[in-house]
């Protein structure tokens, strides 16, 4: 068996094995959100929710559905986990506005999904301001069990972390072809998490932006079609 057939074994349904952060243990899951099973807790990131409308209103029409997808994506990985709370990290709407422009269908669908759990919103460079109409609370970070959870990694964070805001993507080439995937980019110290939003995209872990946040190397978890997918680094691609 070849590395990369190797690598592709080692996979899982649905969500992959917990792996600690610290004193923090951590779940991916195949939606992209992370379950933390200790805190009964379910992290997601980088949502832009109504960036299709975002676009539209500067002339660039996409298909009008973004936020019921993603929304629809949120809600299954809730009732995979039942999580007492959800802790969103940042740019959860894709700008300031998009509260005036959200359908009442999804606005409705938000407001079911907080119903019975507590939900953090934490802010973004996108969202820096989140209206009361949206539910849940807001705040700029949270430490968790000695993790911190924030939008944005910080490259000089001396201690434990989990962030958003880069919305990673690995490429890998096997049988010949190439497939490029959102992740989880993982090491001893962090955890990037890929961006759950329908439109949000993907940057290449072989972007420089996440060399100095993984001097220790990395690895990733790929979304893969029913499964999560673990790569090690010396098989990732550049785009």
């Amino acid at each position: 068996m070849t590395q990369v057939a190797r690598s592709w074994a080692d996979q899982t349904q649905g969500s992959a094995a917990a792996f600690m952060l610290g004193r923090l243990a951590l779940v991916p899951d195949l939606s992209g959100a992370l379950w933390l099973p200790d805190e009964r807790t379910l992290v997601v990131a980088d949502l832009h929710l109504e960036k299709g409308s975002a676009y539209a209103a500067r002339g660039v029409f996409l298909p009008p559905y973004d936020s019921a997808a993603t929304l629809a994506a949120l809600a299954a990985a809730i009732l995979r986990h039942a999580p007492a709370r959800v802790i969103a990290l940042g740019d959860s709407f894709h700008d300031i506005h998009a509260e005036s422009r959200i359908a009442p269908d999804n606005l409705a669908t938000l407001r079911q999904l907080q119903q019975g759990r507590d939900w953090l919103w934490i802010n973004g460079n996108h969202d820096r301001e989140i209206g009361p109409a949206m539910g849940g609370e807001t705040a700029a970070g949270i430490e968790i069990a000695g993790v911190a959870l924030r939008h944005e990694p910080e490259a000089g964070e001396a201690g434990f972390e989990i962030a958003g805001h880069l919305h990673p993507a690995a490429k890998v080439r096997m049988r010949g072809r190439a497939l490029r995937r959102r992740c989880f980019a993982l090491s001893p110290r962090r955890c990037i998490m890929p961006a759950m939003g329908a439109y949000a995209g993907g940057l290449n872990l072989r972007d420089a932006a996440f060399r100095p946040l993984f001097l220790e190397g990395l690895s990733a978890h790929l979304l893969g079609d029913g499964r999560l997918f673990r790569i090690d680094e010396r098989l990732l691609l550049a785009d």
